[in-house]
């Protein structure tokens, strides 16, 4: 396995030796036109629903136009992306059953919309040192995310904070605009991803999508340790990005907590416990990754 410095080149965009992506690429017009076009049958996420969003048809998400529920400074984040401006998107292209941020995951309605230029102003006035983009997930609003970095002219790294179940048409969208993939990686197999997100063909498309992301910049991944998962999916995933990636940032999650409909799943209805956090991390660090304290 190659090795290489974390963050390395967002490090450097900070220090101003570097630009962002989004301010180097040439091809932003042409992203713009291709992702509009796509909204006339929407294929973001694979779910691939086909729904023509522009004549107010919904797919699985519900989103139609892009609906902001906040903006701020986030200080909760990775220490090395703090202070982070995160912009929440509502609706989710999953319905995981455990989501702690349910109230606005599943009610694309929330929030309000916001003109592009008035966001890329808004964004120009932040003290974060990059721009965040999350929700519910970000996926659905590939279209109105590029509409805003043609508005923006300042020198700020982009972070894709996302569930990463994305078409390899929407990738290539991202590809020369985002500075660092903050990717959520949940599930060890299928079966798990269909029960708990109703997410199907998970592992191939996140799996696709993960080596998609590090060929394009830099990538974080987190992953939620859920109770009783740790030999279905905790493992496998770690030993997948030992053996397929090039030593990305790992974030081992433990803040796992019974919210929205987890009470309904038997193992979910606890928190994670101190032994099964530790035996995550200990395997994680035996196999040699950069698990980030």
């Amino acid at each position: 396995m190659m090795t290489k410095k974390p963050l390395e080149r967002y490090s450097s965009i900070l220090a101003g030796r570097e630009k962002s992506r989004y301010l180097l690429c040439t091809e932003l017009g042409e992203k713009i036109n291709a992702a509009e076009d796509i909204l006339h049958a929407c294929r973001f996420c694979e779910r691939r629903c086909g729904v023509n969003r522009l004549m107010g048809q919904r797919g699985y998400c519900r989103v139609l136009e892009s609906r902001i529920t906040s903006e701020f400074l986030h200080w909760g984040e990775e220490a090395e992306l703090i202070p982070s401006y995160t912009i929440f998107f509502s609706g989710c292209t999953f319905r995981c059953v455990y989501c702690q941020n349910w109230d606005i995951s599943q009610y694309p309605g929330g929030g309000i919309y916001i003109k592009p230029e008035r966001l890329a102003e808004m964004i120009t006035k932040t003290e974060g040192i990059n721009v965040n983009w999350v929700g519910g997930d970000p996926t659905p609003n590939i279209h109105y995310i590029l509409q805003v970095l043609d508005n923006l002219d300042g020198n700020i790294p982009q972070i894709w904070n996302s569930n990463m179940y994305l078409t390899e048409e929407a990738m290539k969208l991202l590809d020369g605009v985002i500075d660092v993939y903050l990717t959520d990686f949940k599930y060890g197999n299928d079966e798990c991803a269909e029960r708990l997100s109703d997410a199907r063909n998970y592992t191939e498309v996140i799996k696709r999508n993960h080596k998609l992301a590090e060929e394009q910049c830099e990538v974080i991944i987190r992953h939620l340790i859920l109770p009783e998962h740790l030999e279905c999916c905790t493992k496998p995933i770690l030993e997948w990005i030992s053996e397929n990636m090039e030593n990305p940032a790992v974030n081992m999650m433990g803040q796992y907590r019974p919210e929205y409909k987890a009470m309904g799943y038997g193992e979910l209805q606890r928190r994670l416990n101190h032994v099964e956090y530790q035996e995550a991390i200990d395997f994680g660090r035996e196999l040699g990754l950069n698990i980030l304290p």
